[in-house]
């Protein structure tokens, strides 16, 4: 049987905004990210980081930069015995000035390619599943492929919340990532 997951935006859900993400020392987890991704591994949930990294596309970021970040990353949240299954990133942006990533794509969220290559790399059940973020194109990808989506109020999410999108209801809305896997653990 498929695993269930939970997907997890990357700035503003499990580190600090911190705009293009360009320096290790800008890298901040939240004092409650180890603590949130350990309790979802030990509920037997697949944890998958799904982020878009536009600033690839744009020339602000290099690519071999967010590698860096999420070995960084993986070895934090490994040293409090936490586990990230595996780390997507879209280096796309349709009006980049880095070729070959100025274009668009299926796996820039609100689009949900990276959930289904995790999907299939992973063994995973969507519909199973959850997908958190700051962003309303968070819970539209998640949503997307019938997973539910959580809204969180961390990073952008205040603002998002006060700017609804027509016809997007998210299925709960958290303060934090640990409250958002309560909410998770309550309702899977």
């Amino acid at each position: 049987m498929s695993r269930r997951a939970v997907f997890l935006d990357r700035d503003g859900t499990l580190i600090e905004e911190a705009g293009y993400l360009d320096r290790l020392e800008r890298l901040i987890l939240y004092p409650y990210t180890i603590d949130a991704v350990r309790v979802l591994n030990r509920a037997g949930f697949a944890v998958v980081v799904i982020t878009n990294q536009a600033g690839i596309a744009r020339g602000l970021v290099e690519e071999s930069f967010v590698g860096e970040a999420h070995r960084y990353m993986a070895a934090r949240l490994e040293a409090g015995g936490a586990r990230v299954d595996a780390f997507y990133y879209c280096p796309h942006y349709p009006n980049g000035s880095v070729q070959p990533y100025a274009h668009a794509c299926d796996c820039r969220k609100p689009q949900a390619g990276l959930l289904r290559r995790a999907q299939e790399d992973l063994d995973l059940d969507l519909t199973r599943s959850f997908m958190v973020g700051d962003r309303w194109h968070d819970v539209q990808a998640g949503q997307a492929v019938g997973a539910c989506g959580v809204l969180l109020r961390s990073g952008m999410g205040r603002s998002e919340e006060g700017k609804p999108l027509p016809g997007l209801v998210p299925d709960a809305v958290a303060d934090t990532l640990i409250d958002a896997a309560a909410w998770i653990l309550q309702h899977a």
